[in-house]
């Protein structure tokens, strides 16, 4: 891993030697489609996310895009009474989500895939009964197009790796029993880019 992470800065290093960097600001939103993981008779939810970006163009085949967003994300889930009557729920989970993406576009085109990390840190909810982590860390990967005038169309999955209710899921053995609770959003939106000199 180590040998890796020093190949990947010694690349990112010559990239920029040879290229001149742009700095593009831009702006970002969409429709998430979220759920939680590992959850009985719970649904998906549909919100939005929008947010502001920096768009870092080593060359045309590769761009350091990092991100700050407001993403509203949560659950469809049942709330059960003594009775064994329940009602639908639509659980809020709001987060600002700081990320960074590599983007890698295919013969420096305007077609690209994209990956990488983000903090997001939750803003608020609305659970009445639980208080849910304060913070969560995920993974974010996806596809995307760039037409020439700066507009963006992309589709992402962000993966969270928090448990959200922050529990420990071991068993008498020690082993992980694959039960924690986490975000699972899919993105699909726009974003468009500002021309700068």
């Amino acid at each position: 891993m180590r040998n890796f992470v020093v190949l990947a800065f010694v690349l990112l290093i010559g990239i920029q030697a040879e290229a001149q960097v742009k700095v593009s600001p831009g702006l970002r939103g969409g429709l998430n489609v979220s759920t939680l993981t590992n959850i009985d008779d719970n649904s998906s939810k549909t919100d939005f996310y929008v947010g502001g970006l920096i768009d870092i163009k080593f060359n045309k085949f590769f761009t350091l895009q990092p991100e700050i967003t407001y993403s509203r994300q949560g659950d469809e889930g049942r709330e059960y009474f003594d009775n064994g009557s329940y009602r639908n729920v639509n659980y809020e989970l709001n987060y600002i989500t700081f990320g960074a993406v590599a983007k890698f576009n295919f013969n420096g085109g305007g077609f690209h895939i994209l990956a990488g990390p983000s903090l997001d840190v939750k803003v608020g909810d609305n659970y009445i009964n639980s208080n849910p982590e304060d913070f969560d860390l995920a993974i974010v990967g996806g596809v995307g197009y760039t037409l020439p005038n700066g507009l963006t169309f992309e589709a992402r999955i962000k993966q969270g790796l928090v448990d959200i209710y922050g529990y420990d899921y071991y068993n008498n053995d020690g082993y992980y029993t694959n039960d924690a609770i986490l975000n699972q959003v899919f993105q699909i939106g726009i974003s468009y880019t500002f021309k700068t000199k």
